[in-house]
């Protein structure tokens, strides 16, 4: 596996202004097809200029002390990535942010100009509302949920998509959510890609801890 400094790693993307960058969070532990399926879909039909995958050093709802180092998970991330428009990162190393409403507040500072949509698979809309400062994201930013195998039914129904309802975009009106101001998301319906980290690692092709 080639050798990726932490300085590297943790590289913030280029950007200019008046792009459109979706933003991506996970522990990408490991990263898989599903992660690069949703983020074309999002690059596609909600007429994106990048996508960038933010490896995060640790999920604050998730047990970490097996997570790989993140210098790993990144490497990973971007040989599965493999296209021009997605760029990969572990800024959050660095800016010493733990939640995602702060890395977002510390983009859209660091980056004036540009304008940031948050994308989430299916599966984590169910449990957004256990994220810290749920709603103060939505109002941030606008928000893309992309189906996932399991959760195309049971996304649209969760408590946050409840609270949220009003602010629901039509899905052929996904080429303006970009244009649309905070709070706006939509719900995009995609072929499903049944990889998941979870699977993955429960069946021994997960990335080595050390």
């Amino acid at each position: 596996m080639p050798h990726l400094s932490p300085a590297d790693a943790r590289r913030l993307p280029s950007f200019a202004p008046g792009m459109t960058i979706g933003l991506f969070g996970g522990s990408f532990n490991p990263p898989h097809e599903g992660h690069r399926h949703a983020s074309l879909v999002a690059l596609t039909r909600l007429g994106l200029d990048r996508v960038w995958w933010l490896v995060t050093p640790g999920n604050p709802l998730k047990d970490n002390r097996a997570l790989p180092p993140l210098e790993l998970r990144v490497a990973a991330a971007r040989r599965l990535a493999d296209h021009p428009r997605i760029e990969v990162t572990g800024i959050e190393a660095d800016i010493h942010t733990r939640y995602t409403y702060d890395t977002i507040a510390w983009l859209q500072r660091r980056c004036p100009g540009v304008t940031f949509v948050w994308i989430m698979g299916a599966d984590n809309l169910a449990g957004f509302h256990r994220w810290q400062q749920w709603q103060a994201i939505a109002s941030r930013v606008a928000i893309a949920v992309v189906a996932r195998p399991g959760a195309t039914t049971k996304g649209p129904l969760a408590k946050a998509a409840r609270v949220l309802a009003a602010y629901r975009v039509p899905e052929y009106q996904a080429a303006t959510l970009k244009y649309r101001r905070a709070p706006a998301w939509i719900f995009l319906h995609a072929p499903l890609d049944a990889n998941s980290s979870t699977a993955l690692r429960a069946s021994g092709q997960g990335l080595p801890t050390r």
